[in-house]
């Protein structure tokens, strides 16, 4: 059964690799480390369990090194606090690093409040503390949060870990305060005397002003704001209940937190609910209604917008009106696709770079026409028409705000088009330029001038940038509240032969996730959602996953990451991605949708990352809906020829599957405008790339049936180690240009292993992933009973675009756009957990469930819709 995961001793780094033929999805994690935690913790030292620790039983005569002082707790409330060091059943193996002894069945004499270690050092229980790492290592940090006398007469104390950051998953990729350190749920028992010195952490809410966080940490060695988590590499909100700003007593786990409340002379506490919950932090945020207010999204790199469309079309099932109000692309066709399919939005062709410089440049010009406030000490910085010529008009007395004002009477500036940031008339010159239409000229005359040149037009700027600020057609920063994109990282591809595998962010072709996370830090948006594939964390040792998280970490956002596969969310696809969340420390933190439908794994899930494979624990009770197959997504498209050139026709018939109906829903209906679950009418973009004569003449002797490849062509023979050869036997066969039926690249491929080219699907079979080129030479896309590859919309379908969404462009570009896209149901499960998020209702837990037949539920909402308006 897929979407299952099965527990294992190291909660990181997971070692076993997954077989390509396997068909079900794993996830491992543990989230307490025991005999691993040095794993875990992703050190590359011992841990301080392993260390030998001196504070064994104690000879007569001798004075230790570490002890305990005062009188024990109570054997009563000891038992009630801390009952699994009072069964009375597990034999007690002497010696403090015997390593077949589990450390939660260490039975102890007595628990303590208080010890001394080297005679000088006191430590009370619940401190913070140093504990020595060994070979000349940075002492671990820790909390004490049990101390103990072993039967045997052994010391020790059970230390709750907090992180540094080279600790944790982000290692060394991104520049964070080194006092910084992360609560964790990491437990183990260590000997007394490992104990090195007392610490003061100093903890507060990473909801702190960065300014006021300075003069706050300014004189610690160190401090807490973040609990890190190892399941899917969560780094969240310490429990509010525990931020004692200004306190000595520092952060602790939900279980210490009920201990710590627990004195030598309490009345009792709930230890058994603590016990209970101890694999949880309680995140306690404010809920707060959304309702049906606009929620904005910003859709970077957005190709044709699956992405946004799937985010918006979840959100809407969880009763959040999600709008993409600006789109970013440098694909002039993908561009045109999403505006017509999204005419609400902001579409911006130009690269995500000049967009953010043009940004910041806007928001200049707000403050330069008094559209918004800003501090006094900006002000100096936004002069952009002040000119020497200007100036002397000043004094002259005149006002310099006559539009007509040029040096040149024959030119006038009628009124300003558009504004950009770059160098749009490729002068080598980038900068602020505005599109300017000349007074008694047509729009052939139109021209792109730069700010520094257009003093004499403030009149019909300052028009302009009123009227756009009042639109919002570019936003300011907390305009925004969701970010989401997938930055192209081309430097990481196994395509480039060149890749810098040492230090990836220097190379040029990885720097859009750099400039990603410069608007992430520019806009500071409510949520972020980044998207790339699994190579992000796989490359160089998932260094650039590593540094977009420390990134997010490093601006005081929660994050997560997990990796999620199209094909567990209902599309006869496998394609696995990487997604990662970020939400400010206000906002609760989305999770991830667990897998709706079974699925055929195909590819290599990262090992070092496999426990951020969104999925269930294997072993659980878990019902989830067959996997989906290549007919129950285009057996209802009509038959087209090689040579199809309509973009639209009409449907050949009704829809023969659940997926079918669902696919062809009315946008309307889809996005909760009418209530009516009426069907699309048109069939847009079902056309092939058309073959060449040859290509098409060499699939027409593909046989129709399962498996069938070039190997099925005359002249080939395959060996007993599953090579291609020629087969002596068989004369060559020429087509009628004179080139050979069976090319030479078909037989040379994967040197003769492969059975890919001009190989066709079948029926029962699942694709790997959409591609985004449609050559048939290198990889099977041929349709199982038409003598052609699958068309543009055979790909959406695989892709779950609605058919309502319409493509624009060359066939060859809509191929790219849809194979470049975000598959729609897994962006629409995400856009779900997003809107609980921003209703304040996600959960704890890193996974939930989605509803039973998502996203089938749109007749549930508007069915309570109907009866709430009644």
């Amino acid at each position: 059964m897929a979407g299952k995961r099965k527990s294992k001793s190291s909660p990181s780094e997971a070692s076993p690799s997954n077989s390509a033929s396997a068909n079900k999805l794993k996830r491992t994690e543990e989230p307490i480390a025991k005999e691993e935690v040095a794993e875990s913790m992703e050190k590359t030292v011992s841990s301080p369990r392993k260390l030998k620790g001196k504070a064994a039983a104690v000879k007569d005569g001798e004075e230790p090194e570490a002890k305990f002082l005062g009188k024990p707790v109570k054997d009563t409330e000891a038992r009630k606090r801390w009952p699994k060091r009072y069964l009375g059943k597990k034999k007690q193996v002497s010696g403090p690093n015997n390593s077949n002894q589990d450390e939660d069945e260490i039975q102890a004499r007595g628990h303590y409040i208080k010890a001394e270690v080297d005679g000088r050092n006191i430590f009370d229980l619940y401190d913070d503390a140093h504990v020595q790492a060994g070979d000349g290592n940075e002492p671990y940090v820790c909390k004490i949060v049990e101390m103990f006398e072993a039967i045997d007469g052994t010391l020790y104390f059970t230390a709750q870990w907090y992180y540094r950051s080279p600790d944790t998953v982000i290692k060394e990729c991104a520049t964070i305060d080194r006092r910084r350190v992360f609560l964790s749920e990491i437990q183990d028992v260590n000997p007394l005397d490992c104990l090195v010195e007392k610490l003061n952490i100093f903890r507060l809410s990473l909801n702190v002003d960065q300014d006021e966080k300075s003069k706050l940490i300014s004189t610690c060695k160190y401090f807490c704001d973040t609990t890190y988590l190892l399941p899917y590499s969560t780094f969240m909100n310490l429990p509010e209940e525990n931020i004692q700003t200004g306190s000595d007593d520092s952060t602790i786990s939900s279980e210490a937190d009920v201990d710590r409340a627990c004195e030598v002379n309490s009345e009792g506490a709930d230890v058994d609910k603590a016990c209970q919950d101890n694999s949880k932090v309680a995140q306690l945020c404010p809920v707060r209604e959304c309702g049906k207010p606009e929620v904005t999204l910003l859709d970077l790199y957005s190709g044709c917008g699956a992405m946004s469309t799937g985010l918006c079309l979840g959100a809407q099932l969880s009763n959040v009106n999600l709008v993409t109000r600006w789109a970013v692309d440098v694909n002039e066709y993908a561009c045109q696709s999403l505006k017509l399919n999204h005419p609400e939005t902001e579409v911006r062709n130009e690269s995500a770079e000049d967009f953010l410089s043009l940004l910041k440049e806007w928001r200049k010009l707000c403050f330069y026409f008094n559209l918004v406030e800003t501090k006094d000490s900006e002000n100096d910085q936004f002069d952009f028409f002040e000119t020497e010529d200007e100036e002397e008009e000043e004094e002259d007395g005149d006002s310099g705000n006559d539009e007509n004002d040029s040096d040149d009477p024959e030119f006038e500036v009628d009124y300003i088009l558009e504004v950009c940031y770059g160098d749009p008339n490729k002068i080598n010159k980038r900068g602020l330029y505005f599109k300017i239409r000349w007074k008694g000229y047509g729009d052939d005359e139109d021209t792109w001038e730069p700010i520094d040149g257009l003093g004499h037009c403030r009149k019909a700027i300052g028009d302009f940038v009123s009227q756009r600020y009042a639109s919002k057609a570019f936003p300011l920063p907390g305009d925004v509240d969701v970010v989401c994109g997938g930055p192209p990282c081309q430097g990481i591809s196994g395509f480039n032969r060149f890749r810098n595998t040492q230090q990836p962010l220097e190379d040029e072709k990885n720097k859009q996730l750099i400039v990603f996370m410069d608007f992430v830090q520019y806009l500071n948006p409510k949520f972020v959602l980044m998207e790339n594939v699994v190579d992000i964390v796989k490359f160089s040792e998932g260094l650039l996953g590593r540094y977009a998280l420390g990134r997010l970490v490093g601006m005081n956002y929660q994050a997560r990451m997990g990796m999620m596969a199209a094909g567990a969310y209902g599309l006869p696809q496998f394609r696995m991605r990487m997604f990662m969340w970020g939400a400010r420390p206000t906002e609760r933190l989305p999770q991830y949708p667990l897998p709706t439908h079974d699925v055929v794994v195909r590819g290599v899930i990262p090992t070092q990352f496999e426990g951020n494979t969104v999925a269930y624990d294997e072993g659980g009770p878990v019902q989830l809906e067959r996997k989906l197959l290549l007919e129950d997504a285009i057996s209802d498209l009509p038959a087209v020829e090689n040579s199809e050139n309509r973009d639209e026709m009409p449907y050949a018939g009704p829809p023969q599957t659940e997926f079918q109906r669902f696919i062809r829903l009315s946008k309307e209906y889809l996005l909760g405008s009418s209530k009516d679950e009426s069907l699309h009418k048109m069939l847009y973009d079902h056309r092939p790339l058309e073959l060449n004569a040859d290509d098409y003449a060499r699939v027409c002797e593909i046989p129709k049936r399962k498996g069938a490849n070039f190997r099925d062509l005359p002249g080939v023979r395959v060996r007993v180690d599953n090579k291609v050869e020629w087969d002596p036997d068989v004369e060559r066969v020429y087509l009628k240009s004179g080139k050979p039926l069976v090319p030479d690249y078909a037989m040379s491929f994967v040197k003769g292993s492969s059975s890919k080219p001009f190989a066709r699907l079948w029926w029962d079979e699942t694709v790997p992933t959409v591609v985004t080129r449609a050559e048939p030479h290198n990889q099977a896309i041929l349709h199982p009973v038409q003598d052609r590859v699958l068309s543009i919309r055979e790909n959406a379908r695989l892709q779950g675009f609605p058919d309502y969404y319409k493509l624009c462009g060359p066939v060859k570009e809509r191929y790219i756009q849809v194979g470049n896209a975000v598959a729609v149901p897994v962006a629409r499960a995400l856009g779900y957990a997003l809107g609980l998020a921003l209703k304040g209702s996600a959960g704890v837990d890193p996974v939930f469930p989605l509803p039973e037949k998502f996203p089938n539920i749109q007749c549930q909402i508007h069915s309570a819709s109907s009866e709430d308006d009644a």
